[in-house]
């Protein structure tokens, strides 16, 4: 019972935790909100994955985590700590490849945008100019605008095929240019290039600016890391001695390894939200 009672405490300072560091964000969408499972595997790029696979898989994961840390220690309160990182770990993967997704977009945008450019001046069209980055854009950016041109061969409707378009990229950047030339398609943009020269110019200058934030902030994610990993290790070296993992089989060993976990998770989250940079909100989600 006192393994429950203390489960439960920690489960309800976690949503706590989580309540005050990860704000939901709304999106609207025909008057429902987006789950944000679905946004964070929107914003990885993981078209292919479905929310439920995705519970299932972190579901599968806890269970596997919990089987393996018991059998290996013996004591049921390791394979349900145990059980709770492991069901974790999907998302944390999911949240590393969506911010990896964004940086390189953040450095591949700049580039797209000059080639947009280039195209314009030259006298293509808006969508040929498009059709034109899915082979000699940048190469992250190439699949979502081979989609585009699929779309577009397909249709021919501009306007639905930068919907798609937007929602492939999931980005903010991608957000604002996309509005642009919807913009320009509808009511004619004689100054389209001037405003997309003067857009790649501050791209420019605002990918040089967060490469130097960036990299100063490296040393608080190190250390994040460290102080949380840094118990942890210790604990693992006190599992080759019997004594010491026996210690925390009673109700206030358990109790101490409830506690200390949330504190670590909690901290981890509190020093990676103080620590990051100002993510760029989208525009005109619909």
């Amino acid at each position: 019972m006192g393994v429950v009672i203390s489960l439960c405490f920690g489960w309800g300072l976690w949503l706590v935790i989580d309540g005050f560091l990860y704000p939901p964000r709304v999106q609207q969408r025909q008057g429902k909100t987006t789950p944000w499972a679905a946004r964070l595997l929107a914003e990885a790029g993981a078209w292919d994955t479905s929310v439920r696979r995705l519970w299932l898989t972190s579901v599968g994961a806890a269970a596997a985590g919990a089987l393996v840390v018991w059998l290996l220690s013996g004591f049921l309160v390791f394979g349900v700590l145990a059980a709770f990182a492991a069901s974790m770990v999907p998302f944390l993967l999911l949240r590393s490849r969506a911010a990896r997704r964004r940086r390189e977009f953040h450095e591949a945008w700049p580039d797209a945008v000059d080639n947009l450019t280039s195209a314009i001046r030259a006298g293509l069209s808006l969508p040929e100019a498009l059709i034109a980055l899915a082979e000699s854009g940048p190469e992250v950016l190439r699949p979502s605008f081979q989609v585009f041109a699929q779309d577009y061969q397909d249709t021919g409707r501009f306007g639905e095929c930068l919907d798609r378009l937007k929602q492939l990229l999931s980005d903010p950047v991608g957000d604002r240019i996309v509005e642009a030339l919807k913009i320009a398609r509808e009511v004619g943009g004689g100054d389209i290039a001037h405003m997309m020269r003067t857009l790649s110019a501050f791209l420019h200058e605002d990918l040089r600016t967060r490469a130097e934030l960036e990299a100063r902030q490296s040393w608080t994610v190190s250390g994040a890391r460290l102080a949380v990993a840094a118990p942890w290790a210790v604990l693992l070296l006190m599992s080759t001695s019997s004594q010491g993992l026996e210690s925390f089989t009673t109700p206030v060993g358990v109790s101490v390894l409830v506690v200390g976990a949330a504190t670590c998770v909690g901290a981890y989250l509190l020093m990676m939200r103080l620590g990051r940079l100002p993510a760029e909100p989208r525009v005109l989600v619909a």
